[in-house]
Formats: C-alpha cells, sequence, structure tokens
C-alpha cells in the first residue's frame, strides 16, 4: 500500500503512458470534452475582463489629456480675487474660463421644461480631445453668437432639433447642435444632468448671476511644456487653502477615473473567479464519474504489470491535455466577449476603447484557469493510485465506494487541498489586490458554499427519512434517482445554487432600491420642489403655486456658509493632518444651511437639547447653538459642546453644537446638515424653497412652465422625473452586471450538461434493469423529468434562500431600508432555473429510454 501511496514524476517521460491516454481516451473524448469544457466559462469571464480592464487603462494613459481637456484646472464656488488672478497669471499658457451653474430651460416649441447643467465657456474648450456635437463643427460656432449645444438625451427628451429655440433664464438661444459627449464624461452622467454649453458672453442677458447663485467658477490651462503644475499648486498650497481653491491635473483625473474602474473591474473579476470555481467543481465532479468508470482498466493494467505511477500518469496527462484544449477553447471564448464588453459598459466610461489583444491578461487567463481545472482534476484522479489487481475479478458499486473513502486519509489529498485553498486565496488577492478584501470574498464564498452543501445534504437525508412510499411509482423512482450511486446532487446545487444566488441577490437588490426612492415619493410626499426664490420673490412666487390650488408643504430659507475653525483648529490647519483624509470633502464644503424653531417629521434628537430661537437681547459674545445632523458630527468628529466658527459670505459666526439630529434623507424633503435657531440669519444673504405636492403630470409640467417662464432664475425638481433616471441609470447598470452574473448560472448550466452526459451509461443499465421489469418508455420519461424537476426546485430553492438572506443583510446593514422581496421575481426565477435544468437534462439524455435492454446487455458483455 505505502507504494500505491507513493508519487514520482518521471513516470509522465515515459512514452507508454503517452501512448495509453491517447488510446484510452477514444470511447470517452466526448464526455471529457464536456466535463472540462464546465471551466470554459469561467476562463473565457476571465480572460474578457482582465483584457477589457487592460484595454481601458490603456486607453486611460492614451486619452489623459482628453479627460480633462486641459493641463490644469482651477474652480471655486466664489470669483476669483485679485490675488488670485494676479497668481494663475503667472502659470502662462493659455486660459479658457466657465461658469457653471443649475437652471430650468425651457422649450417655446412644446413648453417643455427640464432643470440642466448650464456651462458658460468663454475661450477654446477643449483644449485636447474634443465636444462631440452633430453636427460636428457646432462646437466650434456656438461662442460666435447666441447659440447653445444642448445635451441628446435632453433634444430627444422633448423631440428638439437643430435651430429650434430654447430659453435659460430670461433670454432665448438658438440650438446650434446637439451634444454627444464631453471630455471625462461617461454618457450615464447626462441621464442625471444634461448638459448645456452657451458663450459666456451672454451669461449676464439670462439674468440668473444674483446673490446666492449657485455658482462654480472654472479656470482651465493649456501651459508651456516648462511648467509643472503640481509643483506649482505645491508651491501655492497656502494661497490654494487660503482662498478654498480646487485644483486638478492630468494625473489626478487619470488617476480618479482608474480608481473607479478598479471598483467595477474588481467585482467582474469576482463574478468571473465565481464562474472559474464553479467550473472546478464540475470538473471534479466529471472526472470523478469518469474515473468510477475506469476502476475496472485500471485494475485490468495492474494485473498485467502497469506500475500504479504510470497508471496515474496515464490519467492525469489526459485530464492535462483536456484542460489545455478547454483554456485555449476559453481564450478565443473571452477575446470575442471582450469586443462585446466596451459596448455594454460604454455609457459609464469617459473613454473611447480601442480594441487590442492584451497578451498579459490571455496569458494570465490560461495560466490560471489551467491550474483551477488541472487541481481540481487531480482530486478525484487520486483515487486511480489506490485500486487493486484484485479489483479486476470483483468489481462491485461498494468495492468502488471503498476505494474513493480510502482516499480521505491520503496525504497527498490533504497536500491537494492545502495547494488548492492556497491558490484559491491568491487568486483572490490578484483579483480584488487587497487581502482583507480577498479573504472576506473567499470566507463568504466559503459559507454560501457550505450552505449550499448542507442544504443538498439536508435534502437527501430528509428523502431517505420521509421517503414517500406511497407515491406513484414514476414520482418513487424519480425523487430516489437523487441518492442514486454516481448521483449529481450536490454538484448541481453548489453550481446552479449560486448562479440563482447571484442573479436573483442583483435583482431583488435593483428592487429595494427602485421601491425605497419611489416610497420616499409616495403617499402624500412632496413631489415638487422650488429652490433658488430670491428674498423679495417670496411671496410672488407663493401666490402663483397657489393660483394652482397647490400647497406649500414647507418653506425653508437657505444660507450658505464655510467651516473656519473646529474646536479652535483652522481648516487649513486640520486638512494637512493625514488623519483628516476622509473628512477633506466636509472641510471644504460650502455649507447650506436653514434656520427654523422646531424640528420637522424626518428629524429625531439623538444627543444634546434643542433651541430653536434667540431672542435678540442675547448675549452676542456667547457662541450660537447648532444642530448637526449625526453623520456629519462624526466625519467631523465633534459632539455636543464643540465649537465651531463658520464664515456666512464674509462674516464669521462662532457656534458651538447644541444638539445632534438623525435625519431621515430618504424623504424628498429640504433636509440639512446644519441648522441654525431663529433670531440669528433673517439678516444674511438667502435665498428660499418652497415644498409642494402635485398630484397630476400634467399639471405639474404646467406648474413648471409658469415658474419658468415668471420667474426664470426659480428651478423646479420634478421628483417623478428622477424616479424615471434613477430608474435607467439602475437599469443600465444592472444589465451590466446581470450580464456578467449570467456566467455563473451558464457555468452551472454546463456542469448540469456535463453530469447527464458523464451518467449516461448509468442511466442506461438503470433503464435496462426497470424495462426488463416491465417499465414502458413513457415512464422512463417521466421519472427522468421527475429527478430533473427535484433538482431543479432544490437548487434554485436553495439559492433563493441565499438570496433572500443575502438581500435582507443589504437593505438592514448597508441601505438601511425595509426588506420588501419582489414575489414575481423569486418565482420567475424558480420557474427558470426548473425549466432549464428539465430542458437540459431530457435534452442530454435523448434516446436514453429507445434503446433495448439486449443491445445495452450486449455492449456491457
Amino acid at each position: 500500500m505505502s507504494t500505491a501511496r507513493s508519487f514520482s514524476p518521471r513516470p509522465f517521460s515515459y512514452s507508454w503512458a503517452w501512448k495509453m491516454a491517447w488510446r484510452d481516451s477514444r470511447a470517452s473524448r466526448k464526455r471529457l470534452l464536456l466535463t472540462l469544457s464546465t471551466s470554459v466559462l469561467g476562463i473565457a469571464a476571465l480572460i474578457a475582463i482582465t483584457s477589457f480592464e487592460a484595454n481601458v487603462r490603456i486607453a486611460i494613459q492614451d486619452q489623459a489629456k482628453t479627460l480633462l481637456g486641459a493641463d490644469f484646472v482651477i474652480s471655486s464656488r466664489q470669483p476669483f480675487s485679485v490675488e488670485t488672478e494676479v497668481l494663475m497669471h503667472t502659470l502662462g499658457g493659455r486660459q479658457t474660463r466657465e461658469v457653471s451653474f443649475s437652471s430650468m430651460v425651457y422649450f417655446p416649441k412644446n413648453d417643455g421644461t427640464r432643470l440642466a447643467q448650464i456651462r458658460a465657456l468663454n475661450g477654446i474648450f477643449p483644449y485636447y480631445g474634443r465636444l462631440e456635437t452633430v453636427p460636428a463643427d457646432a462646437a466650434q460656432q456656438f461662442q460666435t453668437g447666441p447659440y447653445a449645444i444642448v445635451d441628446n438625451t435632453l433634444m430627444l427628451q422633448f423631440d428638439a432639433q437643430v435651430g429650434d429655440a430654447i430659453k435659460i433664464g430670461a433670454f432665448t438661444f438658438q440650438i446650434l447642435g446637439m451634444l454627444k459627449k464631453a471630455p471625462g464624461e461617461a454618457a450615464a452622467v447626462s441621464l442625471a444632468g444634461p448638459r448645456l454649453y452657451i458663450s459666456a458672453h451672454y451669461l449676464d442677458q439670462t439674468k440668473l448671476i444674483q446673490m446666492g447663485s449657485r455658482l462654480r467658477y472654472k479656470v482651465y490651462f493649456k501651459l508651456p511644456p516648462t511648467v509643472d503644475p503640481a509643483r506649482f499648486r505645491e508651491q501655492h498650497l497656502a494661497h490654494f487653502e487660503r482662498y478654498r481653491l480646487a485644483s486638478e491635473t492630468v494625473q489626478e483625473r487619470a488617476s480618479s477615473i482608474g480608481q473607479t474602474l478598479d471598483n467595477l473591474t474588481q467585482y467582474l473579476n469576482l463574478v468571473g473567479f465565481i464562474a472559474l470555481l464553479l467550473g472546478g467543481i464540475g470538473v471534479a465532479s466529471g472526472m470523478q464519474t469518469y474515473i468510477k468508470h475506469k476502476l475496472s482498466t485500471v485494475a485490468t493494467l495492474r494485473c498485467l504489470g502497469a506500475q500504479i505511477q504510470q497508471i496515474f500518469a496515464v490519467y492525469v496527462i489526459q485530464a492535462a491535455c483536456l484542460s489545455v484544449i478547454g483554456v485555449v477553447v476559453g481564450a478565443f471564448l473571452g477575446i470575442t466577449i471582450q469586443t462585446i464588453l466596451p459596448q455594454i459598459m460604454q455609457d459609464f466610461l469617459p473613454v473611447r476603447i480601442d480594441f487590442f489583444v492584451a497578451w498579459e491578461a490571455i496569458i494570465q487567463g490560461i495560466a490560471v484557469g489551467l491550474g483551477i481545472a488541472l487541481l481540481f482534476a487531480l482530486l478525484p484522479l487520486l483515487s486511480v493510485r489506490t485500486v487493486s489487481p484484485l479489483h479486476a475479478l470483483r468489481i462491485s458499486a461498494h468495492d468502488l465506494a471503498s476505494d474513493l473513502a480510502s482516499t480521505s486519509t491520503d496525504p497527498w489529498r490533504r497536500r491537494l487541498f492545502v495547494v488548492l485553498a492556497v491558490s484559491v486565496l491568491a487568486f483572490a488577492v490578484m483579483q480584488t489586490r487587497h487581502w482583507s478584501h480577498a479573504l472576506s470574498f473567499v470566507a463568504a464564498l466559503a459559507v454560501a458554499g457550505g450552505l449550499l452543501a448542507a442544504t443538498a445534504h439536508g435534502m437527501t437525508r430528509l428523502v431517505l427519512a420521509y421517503f414517500p412510499s406511497g407515491w406513484a411509482f414514476v414520482w418513487r423512482q424519480g425523487l430516489a434517482n437523487l441518492y442514486r450511486p454516481q448521483n449529481q446532487t450536490l454538484t448541481l446545487l453548489l453550481s446552479l445554487g449560486l448562479g440563482t444566488f447571484l442573479l436573483l441577490t442583483l435583482y431583488l437588490t435593483q428592487a429595494m432600491l427602485l421601491k425605497k426612492v419611489e416610497l420616499s415619493g409616495g403617499g402624500n410626499q412632496p413631489n415638487l420642489i422650488l429652490f433658488d426664490i430670491q428674498p423679495d420673490q417670496e411671496a410672488d412666487v407663493a401666490d402663483l403655486v397657489r393660483s394652482f390650488d397647490l400647497p406649500i408643504l414647507e418653506t425653508a430659507p437657505i444660507v450658505t456658509m464655510r467651516l473656519s475653525t473646529i474646536k479652535g483648529r483652522d481648516i487649513a490647519d486640520i486638512r494637512r493632518d493625514p488623519d483628516a483624509a476622509d473628512a477633506e470633502w466636509a472641510l471644504q464644503w460650502e455649507y447650506r444651511a436653514t434656520y427654523r424653531a422646531e424640528l420637522i417629521e424626518t428629524e429625531s434628537l439623538v444627543a444634546g437639547s434643542w433651541q430653536g430661537h434667540i431672542a435678540s437681547a442675547a448675549d452676542e459674545s456667547l457662541p450660537i447653538p447648532i444642530s448637526l445632523e449625526q453623520e456629519i458630527a462624526k466625519t467631523l468628529k465633534v459632539s455636543v459642546g464643540d465649537e465651531l466658527v463658520y464664515d456666512v459670505q464674509g462674516v464669521p459666526l462662532t457656534t458651538v453644537v447644541g444638539s445632534i439630529r438623525a435625519v431621515d434623507w430618504q424623504h424628498v424633503r429640504p433636509n440639512f446638515f446644519v441648522v441654525f435657531p431663529t433670531g440669528v440669519l433673517e439678516a444674511a444673504p438667502r435665498f428660499v424653497v418652497f415644498v409642494s405636492r402635485v398630484e397630476e403630470s400634467a399639471l405639474l409640467a404646467a406648474v413648471q412652465r409658469a415658474v419658468v417662464q415668471q420667474f426664470p432664475n426659480v428651478s423646479a425638481i420634478d421628483l417623478d422625473l428622477i424616479l424615471q433616471t434613477f430608474d435607467t441609470l439602475l437599469g443600465k447598470i444592472a444589465f451590466a452586471i446581470r450580464f456578467m452574473a449570467f456566467f455563473s448560472l451558464a457555468t452551472g448550466l454546463v456542469v448540469l450538461a456535463s453530469a447527464v452526459s458523464a451518467g449516461r451509461y448509468q442511466r442506461l443499465k438503470e433503464n435496462v434493469l426497470l424495462r426488463t421489469l416491465g417499465a414502458a418508455r413513457s415512464q422512463l420519461k417521466r421519472i427522468l423529468f421527475i429527478e430533473y424537476l427535484f433538482l431543479g426546485s432544490f437548487a434554485s430553492l436553495a439559492g433563493v434562500l441565499l438570496a433572500l438572506l443575502g438581500s435582507w443583510a443589504l437593505a438592514y446593514y448597508l441601505f438601511e431600508t425595509v426588506f420588501a422581496p419582489d414575489a414575481a421575481a423569486i418565482v420567475g426565477m424558480v420557474f427558470l432555473v426548473v425549466s432549464l435544468t428539465i430542458g437540459i437534462g431530457l435534452l442530454g439524455n435523448r434516446g436514453v429510454y429507445d434503446r433495448s435492454p439486449l443491445e445495452v446487455l450486449r455492449d456491457d458483455v
């Protein structure tokens, strides 16, 4: 026995082993190819994703300057100071100014209105790349007169044509062209905020630039080769911090997009990884069945004097050769899929993807795929080394079972499991690029696989313990097939269950997010918000809204301000602290605070005490008690009693955190990070927000038209449109993700087809016995149908249970919302998986029940 357990690589060099591998495979090549094809889809997904990632990274490097449109950009929420203008002048080169803001636009042709992003340019833009417009020359001509370039989505929504009029504020422009794409922006951006480009020379005529207007000022630079923008910024960092200037270089824009790409490709890589592991499970299952059929051949070879190392080498050579064929096919399929991915992902990519064969990614995918296939194939092949010559004389099902069980203490088997586990973990690290992420993913995958395996064993035990002996014969036989010798119940539950789990979890999560937004705007919740209302317009806008018999549910004054100090520390000093990196956005944020005397229904106090009013006679030397939202308080690392100084448009206000609130951000209400008591900010420059609800979409459109025509500076948010936009955007994301997740289910179906093929001979012998005992062909067909009905049902139900658990965890811990699963989606997924399982099972076994008993017995002899 010790000789049987030994191992030496020398037999692989024997010419006899190679010749025997070729001859022995003649009768089983189709079965072996189908078995090892289970890894093809996983390899294809892996190569397609890694190649696509390589294509995108090369595109980002090649098009780095076109992502920004310039060498350097400086931006500010306030007009640039004289000192900043002097500093920017020292940079030299060429400069282009941009003022951007949100405003309502109006189409006189059909009375359409929509909130859009207005970008007023004064000079050439972009310096690198181009604005893609139809017609093409519109990008160069729109600044020569009162023209506008309008986003493609906006023109399609309102059936606008080149030459039509569009009104922005108080001025009417002519549409000179349709914008297809802007530098550094993905097409999906236009869904949330469609863009319009106009000349800055006509900005004043729109009359939209008023006190309190939310504007962003940008300067794009095309610099001389001698100027390094990163060094320039570092040298003048104090000035940038003092005047709260944001800046961006070409390298930073490319890095930012690269990080976003990492988040996407990490998910896609893990999907391919799961498909590859499922394929490995299919390889192990198929090879196990194959080796069971070959044990008598192995025993005969032992009787003829062949060494166990030589015989083991025969089947390793078969597995290796077929694995090579599988990875080559997977590589070609992966390259084909790679050509499709840019079309699927194009809405989310800010660069143009040029296809090229990424050989490094392909070689990596082939190596990983080949390694996984071989490691999984070796697990059942180890049983070959325990077969004795006596089995040629007394081969039986019991002996086969004991052969496989005897390998459980094989030290090579234990070593192989360790190598497989380390390889899987190493591959996960390679895909996620983080040890913690890899460990979490492998642990989650192990838990999911363990639950599915436990489900398979539990269902089998339940069937054995509570076998329905009173059922009809075909039902009893179909159910009994789940635990017959050489059954594939565990393998199919793992593969089909994981595929069902991934796809259904994605669908339920998408439906949950949509439902969350719908609930926030349902019932009596507001669906119309009017903002940028100036104080002298407040009464007139209120009268206009009420003229449509609409209520004003809430009024909120808004005052813009910035943080100056926190607990006595200057913001510039805090930003230089490495520990404050996560709070950078909150330190730079231009806060829009309000003041009121009471909490509203979307708020609840979690710490401190609420103070809603300060009397005018109060001691002005005391800090003003304010209320902070709990998440911003955590980000700024402040608590009740801490002091903050705000700069309210040049006027410092010393405040103290008097209370901390929890805010329900799901509801479309004017919710705020910072709330002041009344009696403090009334004299500060401000604008006002009105909240209302409109029951009919036609009336909502009429209100928007009236507001835009009478008060061009006032913007209106239509919640119904937001829901449609969110649904469209989420649908695009979900389609891209499901396309890759489908590989997991597809791999499961290939595993099913492989299992059907591997067990075909076993079924032939079973059917001979049943036909001999008097079973009709129609009964055999129904038995097969019932078996796959149970397999598909168990696999889909196990996947559904995991999906429900995963979706609930996402709802509770991540999205903090009520989990209400879509029953129709669950039933539909179960029906899909069960139907595919039955269809593939019956198709793979076609002709099995048509063979005569004598024909099969003659072949067996």
